[in-house]
């Protein structure tokens, strides 16, 4: 996917959403996050079934294609956590400052 591509399909429904529903969108954070992408996504395929907007099932689905996958596919392959970390055992730090002065 090339991030131009993903901004175009998102630009593209922007302005189908604007012209038909009255909806604004954000492109910037259609592209960058995938749940408000698939939250833009359902909304235009509820219009398009309820008020008969066929023309937005194509660009829905095209963006679908070009953000949604590849957001979900990074969040499967995020590293494992790192083990933790034991505790550090416990130094008696005033006898050795003590000494330190004196010696």
């Amino acid at each position: 996917m090339s991030q131009n591509d993903a901004f175009a399909a998102a630009a593209h429904l922007h302005v189908l959403l604007r012209r038909k529903t009255g909806r604004v969108t954000d492109t910037e954070w259609m592209v960058s996050n995938a749940e408000y992408a698939q939250a833009i996504v359902a909304y235009a395929r509820a219009r398009a079934s309820e008020d008969g907007l066929t023309e937005l099932l194509p660009l829905a689905d095209r963006l679908e294609s070009l953000v949604i996958p590849v957001r979900k596919a990074a969040q499967v392959s995020a590293p494992a956590p790192l083990a933790p970390v034991p505790a550090p055992t416990p130094i008696d730090i005033s006898a050795r400052y003590v000494g330190r002065l004196r010696g």
